[in-house]
């Protein structure tokens, strides 16, 4: 059984207020030369398929094109709705889509139905869980479901994956461990966490949500990451599709196909004069790719983008480094953002701007808020 493993699409997104959907056209048609060259029998993507909850025309219009072309294919196609996607708009016309071999994931009602693919060493079980929250799994389950460990162990307990079969799960949440890139949502408080023990019973969990590819662990437990690169904190990432391979019970192949972006993202450095010098971009994509440009001059060049863009007509972010930004005041606190509770933040930012603490009362209500608004994220 040879399946495709793809997630993180983010159709519609802009990096720096440059629209990604002429790169991400090209993309989704590399991914298709792809396909074509490897000749699966299933496509898995973990989610994220649109940027917004409420996605651009010109994004749905891309997805819709995608989705025919998979469908013209002969494969069987399965998708989950992310955290940046609607679950109820994902699972529009699903139920007709089924027919085509396109299967989009219902929204969470406590129960999840998997589908089946035979192959020479009989069943596969595909089953398709949504981004869920604690609060989402406790509607049906009850008040013991605290974390996002308690929800994902909770919803997967409910499948009941026979242990003697094949069994893959797509999923779209924040492992603990894995590495995250500067293009992902923090959840405030690290509360987002899902511990990899959760996924015992599963021969290949295909994973999204996070943008750099990586394994959990081991190789059964997988991001393939995204397509493209959304952030400079991806810029050394090789962008990849991931291959999965499942022979008899136990035997797993798993490898990866790079992805060529049409514009690459790069970060160069160098004084103005350096980095102007034609010598220094002829023989490179500079003047085509996303650029973040580091000048190390000692005095502020008047007009910089305005001056760069003339060679670099896609520089995305200018920065200098010199003695002056060297020597300007660090901002604390920002490194334990994933280790501090909201309310624990939010108790800090109250006492900063009053002199004074929350009392009972306040603190309370906080945490009533902060659960009707995050599902048990306090």
């Amino acid at each position: 059984m040879k399946l495709i493993h793809l997630s993180d699409l983010h159709l519609g997104k802009r990096v720096n207020e440059y629209s990604m959907l002429e790169d991400q056209t090209d993309i989704l048609s590399k991914i298709l030369t792809v396909i074509d060259e490897e000749k699966p029998d299933g496509v898995l993507i973990a989610g994220d398929v649109y940027d917004k909850s409420v996605p651009s025309a010109e994004a749905v219009v891309l997805f819709d094109e995608f989705l025919t072309q998979l469908a013209g294919r002969d494969l069987e196609v399965f998708i989950i709705s992310g955290n940046h996607d609607s679950p109820e708009r994902m699972a529009f016309g699903s139920r007709l889509m089924d027919r085509s071999g396109i299967h989009m994931s219902q929204v969470y009602s406590g129960k999840v139905t998997p589908y089946v693919l035979t192959d020479g060493h009989g069943s596969v079980y595909v089953y398709m869980l949504p981004f869920v929250k604690p609060a989402h799994v406790r509607r049906f389950f009850g008040e013991e479901i605290l974390t996002y460990t308690d929800a994902v162990a909770t919803a997967i307990d409910r499948m009941e994956p026979d242990p003697t079969a094949r069994n893959i799960l797509i999923t779209h949440q924040f492992v603990t461990g894995a590495f995250r890139s500067e293009s992902e949502e923090i959840s405030v408080g690290g509360t987002d966490n899902v511990d990899a023990s959760v996924f015992e019973g599963f021969d290949y969990v295909a994973l999204g949500h996070i943008h750099s590819p990586q394994n959990c662990g081991s190789e059964r437990i997988r991001y393939c990451g995204t397509p493209l690169k959304y952030s400079f904190s991806e810029a050394k990432d090789q962008k990849s599709v991931t291959v999965v391979e499942l022979g008899e019970k136990g035997s797993l192949t798993v490898r990866t196909v790079p992805l060529i972006p049409k514009r690459d993202m790069v970060e160069i450095k160098g004084s103005y004069e350096e980095i102007t010098l034609k010598s220094f971009y002829e023989d490179t994509t500079y003047q085509d790719d996303y650029l973040h440009i580091t000048l190390t001059d000692e005095e502020d060049v008047v007009d910089a983008i305005g001056k760069l863009r003339v060679i670099y007509r896609n520089l995305m972010k200018l920065d200098y480094d010199n003695k002056r930004t060297r020597s300007a005041a660090h901002v604390e606190g920002a490194e334990d953002v994933e280790t501090r509770s909201p309310l624990q933040h939010f108790a800090s930012l109250y006492e900063l701007q009053n002199n004074q603490a929350m009392n009972d009362e306040q603190k309370n209500f906080m945490e009533a808020l902060i659960e009707q608004i995050w599902g048990g994220e306090a």
